[in-house]
């Protein structure tokens, strides 16, 4: 017979910060997406701050679960890291965008990535099953988007005031 067992808090903090590069792309990715279709423009060092807030979870999960429980220390540290992106992602882009786009991305690819490291032998299934239906709603999504007029800067088949 197997007893269960306590959850120790700094094993588990360990693993969620190991695959955090994980969930950033995952994050990152999302929001390369939006801002593409949105036509938004970030500047790289602005995918740099949204980084830091992003890894700010893992920094301040790894010390506050010495001090409280692990699921307090969570929870903190989810609404910590939302809140830095999305006050700053407000003043760079705009509130709409900020809250929703960037603030549910975080959410999922932060929060409830992170969480799935609660439920031993079911984070692979967990972060797999995200990963396609992640896949499945950028693809649908960005089905109709011309990718060559997104990325070359001027709409295709244009010329320029030159005949070029």
């Amino acid at each position: 017979m197997h007893m269960p067992e306590k959850l120790q808090p700094g094993p588990l903090a360990g693993q969620i910060s190991f695959f955090a590069p994980v969930s950033l792309f995952f994050f990152f990715f999302l929001i390369f997406i939006i801002t593409t279709m949105r036509n938004i423009d970030l500047h790289p060092m602005n995918y740099f701050f949204l980084a830091a807030a992003f890894f700010a979870f893992h920094l301040l999960l790894a010390y506050l679960v010495d001090h409280v429980s692990i699921h307090l220390s969570f929870i903190i540290c989810s609404l910590v890291s939302i809140f830095l992106v999305i006050s700053y992602l407000r003043l760079v882009v705009n509130m709409r965008f900020a809250l929703l786009e960037a603030g549910g991305a975080q959410f999922v690819y932060l929060v409830l990535f992170s969480y799935a490291f609660f439920f031993e032998g079911f984070t692979g299934l967990a972060v797999t099953i995200g990963a396609i239906v992640t896949l499945f709603v950028v693809m649908q999504l960005t089905a109709r988007l011309s990718w060559a007029e997104k990325f070359s800067g001027r709409r295709v088949g244009a010329t320029s005031a030159d005949g070029r």
